[in-house]
């Protein structure tokens, strides 16, 4: 059998499968891409600012989207909602920031742990700006979520500066979340994906300045790599969300964590405590329980839908 033949075979039964099974697939290839990127961007941030490291992985990542310029022209960079835009990109480049500080700082079982609280934090935005109608339950849950997250912080003793920079990148990807539901009536993605990769450029480059080191031929490969890395677990997430339904994709989500747990420890000699592993199972069990409860209310739940940017662990 040939290279073609065995690609063609493959791709056939790929096709074969449900909806939700594609779906898993490509979310967790879309996990092993962004767990990919995180071990780059730990291992290039003892050399590298945080500044620097999100404008080079914002720089790349519009180098991925300029493919779609070519093909759609003007008409891609054409909106009314120009404020928002950049509203949106401005806060999704602070998030990066965040997320690669607390990357750079935070053990990755941790960083990626306390990431996962962007979900608790979308509920009461959904509340104020999108006038959703949460039942008790739901703010239980969420309440327990948060829980979980303080449990994350150490309660107790001193807190890092790292883990606060972690919360609130999570803070700031559901404030982005709820931006991109509003933009994406009238918006197209690669619209979205375009202004985020000129206005977040432009917004660490100067920072990124101040603290610039010029990277080696090879440190600049790595670099590349984040927004390559990056940019392709985007598109294997938003891929993975159309074809599924979002209720039966969420639970896949979380194989980052496992991914993250496994490469701390085999990389870089980190063992989550136990603080890190009760917390994140509380913060796990909360969404998945609001996961589960809104698919049986025939709901679309808001905690899993995709952010096209990235996370306080980016996700772009």
């Amino acid at each position: 059998m040939t290279a073609a033949e065995l690609h063609g075979h493959v791709n056939g039964r790929i096709r074969s499968l449900p909806g939700n099974a594609r779906g898993a697939l490509w979310i967790i290839l879309g996990c092993i891409m962004f767990s990919a990127m995180t071990v780059v961007v730990k291992f290039l941030g003892g050399s590298f600012d945080s500044f620097q490291l999100a404008f080079f992985r914002a720089l790349f990542g519009l180098c991925a989207v300029l493919p779609f310029f070519l093909r759609y022209g003007m008409g891609l960079v054409q909106t009314e909602r120009l404020g928002m835009h950049l509203a949106r990109s401005l806060c999704g480049a602070c998030a990066m920031l965040c997320g690669f500080y607390a990357i750079t700082h935070l053990p990755l079982a941790d960083a990626v742990s306390i990431s996962y609280a962007r979900a608790l934090f979308l509920i009461p935005l959904a509340v104020l700006f999108l006038g959703e109608v949460v039942r008790l339950r739901r703010w239980t849950a969420t309440a327990i979520g948060f829980v979980g997250v303080i449990v994350m912080m150490r309660p107790g003793g001193d807190i890092e500066l790292a883990t606060w920079v972690a919360v609130i990148g999570a803070f700031l990807v559901a404030v982005v979340t709820i931006m991109i539901k509003k933009l994406s009536t009238t918006e197209r993605p690669e619209t979205l994906l375009l202004y985020f990769g000129v206005i977040s450029s432009l917004v660490a480059l100067g920072p990124a300045l101040l603290v610039w080191r010029t990277p080696t031929l090879v440190e600049l490969a790595f670099l590349m790599a984040i927004g390559t890395l990056g940019a392709a677990g985007q598109y294997c997430i938003i891929r993975g969300y159309r074809i599924g339904e979002a209720t039966a994709l969420l639970p896949f989500d979380y194989t980052r964590l496992i991914f993250a747990g496994v490469i701390g420890f085999l990389w870089f000699a980190e063992i989550p405590d136990a603080w890190t592993l009760t917390g994140a199972a509380i913060v796990v069990g909360a969404t998945l329980y609001i996961g589960i409860r809104e698919a049986r209310l025939g709901k679309t739940p808001t905690p899993s839908q995709p952010a096209i940017d990235p996370p306080a662990v980016p996700r772009s």
